[in-house]
C-alpha cells in the first residue's frame, strides 16, 4: 500500500513538473547586442610571430595537425596566453574537470589582460552549471551564450522532452580562434577524455591548428552563430552573476590548480606548453584551405532540406577521389545512399578504407546498432572495413597515455587521394548530416594528407580488427574480425570483447525505428 502511495506521489510530481516545464518559454526582448570579429592586427604578439612564417605560395595557409591530446590542450592554452585582443570559442561539450578548469582559468587570465572573450556552448551537449557559467559571465570582458537552450532550466531533461522537436537540433561545432589570426578546428570537445587526462576513457582524436587567409572565414562563421537568434546570453536565461560569484569561482580554480600542480598530467602539460609556444617550422604544412560549415539556420529547417548544409559543399571545393579514400568516422551509419556512394567509388577503381569504432570501443551502443546493419553491404561493395579495438593506443603523439583503460575513436577525418584532408566535427551519420550543425576544414596539402593517411594506415593492424566476410560450410558467408598478431592472424566470429548481454542490447536497439536520430 505504501509503495502504491509513493508511486502515486511520484507520478503526481512528474505531472506537475511536466506541466511547469511545458509552460516554460525562452526569454524575449532580452538585452542582446551583436558583435563581430575584429580585423587582424599584425602588431599583436601573435601577428608578429606569424609574420616570420612566409607562405609557400600566394593564398596559402599553414597547418599543424594535433593528434596528441596533451599537445592539443596546450596549443589552446598557449594561444589564450598569447592573445591580446579576442578569443572566440565554440563547443558542443565543456566538462568541469581537470582540462576544462585549466582552460577556464586560461580564459579568465586573458580577460584580465583586457582580451574580449566570447564563448558559445551547446546547451544540451554541455549541460553546464548555470550558476558557474553566470559567475564567469560576470567578468566584464567575457560573454557566454548558449545555443538553442532548453527553456526550463531547473528540470532540463523534462524540458527537452516537452520541446523535443526544437531541442533535438544541436550545435556540434568545435572551433577556437585567437586574435582572428590562429584557429583550431577538429573533433575535440573540452574534457579530460579528449586530451589524454582520463584514466577511464581515451578518445583518439585529431585537431588542426591553422593560420592564414582561412582564419577570418572561421571568425565569420563564428559570428554567424554568435549573432543568430538561437544563441541566448546566459544572463538572460539564469540571471546576471555578481563580482562575488566570480571571486568564488576564481578561488575554487586557484585551489584546484594548486592541488593538481604536481600531477603526472600537469608534468606532461608543462612539457607540451613549452613545445606549443613557437612550434618549429618542421611541424607545419603549407596549402590552400576551404572552410565548410552548416548554416546555423539548419536547425529550423526540415532534416531532409539540404539548403546551407555542409555535405554538398565538398563538391563545391572540388574534393574527390580517383585512387583512394580513407574515412575515419567514430559514429558511422552510411545508410543505403552512403553504401551506394562507396560502391560506385570502388567500381571506378578507388580503394576505399573505413575506420570506425567496434562495439567494444564505442561509447554509444545505439549508433553501433545502426551501423552494423550496413556492414555486409559495404563488404559486398569491396570496401576495406576496420573497427577500432578498445585496447588500442589511439593517440599517435609522443606522449604516453596516462593509464587509460579503454580507447575509443573520436576523430572525424577524410583523406582524398593523399592530396587533401578534411578535419572537423562531422560524423557520417544521420544526426550530423541532417539534425546537428557541423564545421570542418579541407586542407589541400599533399604532404600533410600523405602523412596523416600513412600514419593511420600504417597503424591499422595494431589499432583495429579488419572485418571481412568468410565462407560458411553451408555455402553462405559470415562476418569475421581479424586481429593480426606477431604470431599470426586471430579470427573471431562474434563481436569481439563484448558480453552476450551487450550484443543482445544492441541487437534489440537495431529493431527500433531510431536510425534518423543517430
Amino acid at each position: 500500500m505504501r509503495g502504491l502511495k509513493r508511486a502515486r506521489r511520484l507520478a503526481a510530481g512528474l505531472l506537475l513538473a511536466g506541466a511547469m516545464t511545458a509552460c516554460a518559454s525562452l526569454p524575449e526582448n532580452m538585452p542582446r547586442s551583436e558583435s563581430h570579429a575584429l580585423t587582424p592586427d599584425g602588431a599583436t604578439r601573435i601577428g608578429r610571430a606569424l609574420a616570420t612564417r612566409q607562405p609557400a605560395a600566394a593564398g596559402d595557409n599553414h597547418f599543424r595537425p594535433l593528434p596528441d591530446g596533451v599537445d592539443a590542450l596546450m596549443a589552446r592554452i598557449a594561444l589564450a596566453a598569447s592573445a591580446e585582443r579576442t578569443l572566440d570559442l565554440q563547443y558542443y561539450i565543456w566538462h568541469d574537470d581537470l582540462t576544462g578548469r585549466f582552460l577556464t582559468q586560461a580564459l579568465l587570465r586573458a580577460a584580465d589582460r583586457g582580451v574580449r572573450v566570447r564563448v558559445l556552448l551547446d546547451d544540451v551537449g554541455t549541460s553546464g552549471d548555470d550558476q558557474v557559467l553566470s559567475a564567469i559571465d560576470a567578468h566584464p570582458n567575457i560573454e557566454i551564450r548558449l545555443f538553442n537552450p532548453v527553456a526550463s532550466r531547473g528540470v532540463r531533461g523534462l524540458g527537452m522532452l516537452f520541446d523535443f522537436e526544437r531541442t533535438n537540433r544541436r550545435m556540434h561545432n568545435k572551433a577556437f580562434v585567437a586574435d582572428n589570426q590562429v584557429a583550431i578546428l577538429g573533433g575535440r570537445n573540452i574534457g579530460d577524455e579528449y586530451f589524454g587526462a582520463s584514466p577511464e576513457l581515451a578518445f583518439g582524436d585529431l585537431d588542426v591548428l591553422t593560420f592564414g587567409p582561412v582564419v577570418p572565414q572561421v571568425s565569420h562563421a563564428f559570428d554567424r552563430y554568435w549573432n543568430t537568434p538561437a544563441s541566448i546570453p546566459i544572463a538572460a536565461l539564469s540571471g546576471t552573476g555578481t563580482a562575488e560569484d566570480l571571486a568564488d569561482v576564481r578561488v575554487e580554480l586557484d585551489r584546484f590548480t594548486l592541488e593538481h600542480r604536481d600531477s603526472p598530467y600537469a608534468d606532461l602539460a608543462r612539457e607540451a606548453l613549452e613545445a606549443a609556444v613557437g612550434a618549429p617550422g618542421s611541424q607545419l604544412f603549407p596549402g590552400q584551405a576551404h572552410l565548410l560549415y552548416d548554416d546555423p539556420g539548419k536547425i529550423t529547417r526540415a532534416p531532409e532540406d539540404t539548403e546551407g548544409t555542409l555535405m554538398p559543399q565538398f563538391a563545391g571545393v572540388g574534393v574527390e577521389s580517383s585512387k583512394e579514400l580513407l574515412v575515419v568516422s567514430p559514429y558511422f551509419i552510411p545508410g543505403n545512399a552512403g553504401v551506394g556512394f562507396f560502391a560506385e567509388l570502388v567500381k571506378r577503381g578507388v580503394r576505399v578504407t573505413i575506420l570506425t569504432n567496434s562495439l567494444a570501443a564505442s561509447d554509444v551502443g545505439a549508433v553501433h546498432s545502426g551501423y552494423q546493419r550496413y556492414r555486409d553491404a559495404l563488404l559486398d561493395a569491396g570496401v576495406q572495413l576496420y573497427e577500432l579495438r578498445p585496447t588500442a593506443r589511439v593517440q599517435t603523439g609522443k606522449k604516453k597515455m596516462l593509464g587509460s583503460s579503454r580507447a575509443s575513436l573520436h576523430a572525424k577525418t577524410f583523406v582524398f587521394d593523399r592530396r587533401s584532408v578534411f578535419i572537423g566535427s562531422l560524423n557520417l551519420d544521420p544526426r550530423s548530416l541532417q539534425l546537428n550543425t557541423e564545421i570542418g576544414i579541407v586542407c589541400d596539402s599533399p604532404p600533410m594528407a600523405d602523412a596523416i593517411a600513412s600514419g593511420i594506415e600504417g597503424e591499422l593492424d595494431a589499432l583495429a580488427w579488419q572485418v571481412v566476410q568468410a565462407p560458411t560450410p553451408g555455402g553462405g558467408t559470415q562476418l569475421e574480425w581479424i586481429e593480426r598478431r606477431p604470431e599470426g592472424k586471430l579470427r573471431l566470429t562474434e563481436e569481439p570483447e563484448v558480453s552476450t548481454l551487450r550484443r543482445l542490447g544492441v541487437w534489440f536497439l537495431g529493431l527500433l525505428p531510431i536510425e534518423s536520430q543517430l
